[in-house]
């Protein structure tokens, strides 16, 4: 948790108190919860040009791949995945960049950690680790069956495929799947730590008024 820098925080306001109106002070809780609000979203934002990247990329396939509806279908459903994505960070890094302050502070603090609880402990909070393996079969099949230059159904009736793809993705996958649940299991850590210190805050505003 992050204890002192909360301290840190409060021995500031707390030494200054009596030349800080009410407005100056909730200016500056309001600035750092909002500080805490975007690094929420961070991670996300750096998603961006992987899934514009994406997007790019499975609409200059499917267009060479139109007579093969296995593929199409498949960058389809990839690409709707990764415009969902898309949409869903631009709107919430927009909405706590122009969150307004047409409450009083406590009242936004409370709503706004109300939408992070909801996001990291309601009932869609595992919905990532959900979509990884469909995600990574998904994009595996789109890059494997376009550069084979077959057919999608073809390409597991190969040769190739029997003898040496499989191996691979037998050996790989496992190691990559370890990899990013480990790191989502990090950042929702982080991510809980950063949630505890905004009700901490909301908690000593509470005191404070």
């Amino acid at each position: 948790m992050e204890n002192n820098e909360l301290q840190l925080i409060w021995r500031t306001v707390d030494s200054d108190i009596k030349r800080k109106s009410r407005d100056e002070l909730n200016l500056l809780l309001t600035s750092k919860a909002k500080q805490v609000f975007t690094e929420f979203l961070i991670v996300d934002i750096t998603a961006i040009p992987v899934c514009i990247g994406l997007i790019v990329w499975l609409v200059a396939t499917t267009a060479n791949r139109l007579d093969d509806s296995l593929y199409v279908a498949n960058n389809i459903l990839l690409g709707s995945i990764a415009l969902f994505a898309l949409i869903y960070i631009i709107l919430e890094w927009h909405r706590i960049k122009r969150s307004k302050m047409d409450k009083p502070v406590k009242e936004w603090l409370e709503t706004e950690i109300n939408l992070l609880s909801k996001w990291l402990t309601g009932k869609y909070r595992r919905v990532n680790y959900y979509l990884i393996p469909i995600l990574y079969v998904l994009s595996v099949l789109s890059i494997h069956v376009y550069y084979s230059g077959l057919y999608f159904i073809d390409v597991f009736r190969s040769d190739k495929f029997i003898n040496e793809d499989i191996w691979g993705l037998i050996i790989f996958t496992p190691i990559i799947f370890a990899g990013l649940y480990y790191s989502l299991i990090k950042l929702r850590k982080y991510q809980m730590k950063k949630l505890q210190f905004l009700k901490d805050l909301h908690e000593r505003l509470c005191n404070v008024h």
